[in-house]
C-alpha cells in the first residue's frame, strides 16, 4: 500500500515562502538586536573607550564571534533549535558590542542613511535571488574565490593602510556582498525540505539561513560606510 501524500506544486510554494519569512524574521531579529546592543554601546563612552583602547579584549570578542559562527554552522543539526537560536542571539549581541565603535567614527545620520541604502540594496537582490529562474551556483565559486581575495587583501592593508587599496577592497565588497545576498537567498530557498515545517529542523534550517543574509547584511553595511559615510 502506498502512504506517500502527494504535495501540489502550489503547496510547496505556499510552503517555501513561509520558510523563507521564519529566515527573514529571524535575520531581522538578530539585526534589531545587534543593533540596540550597538547603539546603547555606543552612549556609554566608558565602554566604547575600553573596547577600543584594550586592543586584547576586542580582538579577543572578535575571534569569539569567529568561533560562535564557525561553531553554529558545522555543529547545528547536532544541537537543539534552543541551543542554536541561544547562539545565534549571542553572536548578535557580541556583534553589536564589536560594531559599536562606528559611532566614534561616523555621524549618526551618515550610519542611519547607509543603513537604509542597504536595506533597500538587499531588498532588490534578494527579491532578484528568490524569484529569478536563472540557476545561480556557478555565482556561489566566483563569489567565493572574490572572498578570500577580499580577506587577504583587506589582513594585507591593515598593515600598509592604503587609502587607495581601500577604495578599491571596499568597492570589491560591496559587489562580492551585493551579489552574495542573491545566491545565499537562492540557496536558503533551495535547502529547505518540504514536509518538515514546524519541526526542530526547520527552525534549525531557517537560523542557519538568517546567519548568512545576516553576515551578508552586516558586510555590505560596513562596506558602504566606509564609501558613503560622513565621519565626525
Amino acid at each position: 500500500m502506498n502512504n506517500k501524500v502527494k504535495v501540489s506544486t502550489e503547496q510547496i510554494q505556499e510552503e517555501t515562502q513561509r520558510f523563507i519569512v521564519k529566515v527573514y524574521g529571524w535575520m531581522a531579529l538578530a539585526l534589531v538586536i545587534t543593533g540596540i546592543i550597538s547603539y546603547w554601546t555606543s552612549l556609554n563612552p566608558d565602554i566604547v573607550i575600553y573596547l577600543v583602547k584594550s586592543e586584547y579584549v576586542f580582538i579577543g570578542l572578535l575571534i569569539l564571534e569567529i568561533i560562535l559562527v564557525a561553531y553554529l554552522v558545522k555543529w547545528i543539526m547536532k544541537m537543539s533549535s534552543q541551543t542554536a537560536t541561544l547562539i545565534f542571539i549571542l553572536y548578535s549581541m557580541l556583534n553589536g558590542l564589536t560594531l559599536s565603535v562606528v559611532f566614534l567614527v561616523y555621524t549618526t545620520d551618515s550610519i542611519v542613511s547607509t543603513f537604509l541604502i542597504t536595506a533597500g540594496m538587499f531588498a532588490v537582490m534578494s527579491f532578484y535571488g528568490y524569484f529569478t529562474k536563472s540557476d545561480l551556483t556557478s555565482w556561489g565559486n566566483i563569489l567565493f574565490m572574490g572572498l578570500l581575495g577580499l580577506i587577504a587583501a583587506s589582513f594585507m592593508n591593515f598593515f600598509y593602510r592604503n587609502n587607495t587599496f581601500s577604495l578599491v577592497t571596499n568597492i570589491a565588497g560591496v559587489i562580492i556582498f551585493t551579489g552574495l545576498i542573491a545566491y545565499d537567498t537562492q540557496k536558503i530557498k533551495n535547502i529547505n525540505i518540504i514536509g518538515n515545517e514546524g519541526t526542530d529542523e526547520d527552525k534549525k534550517e531557517a537560523i542557519i539561513g538568517a546567519l548568512s543574509l545576516y553576515l551578508d547584511f552586516i558586510n555590505l553595511f560596513l562596506r558602504l560606510l566606509r564609501l558613503l559615510g560622513r565621519k565626525k
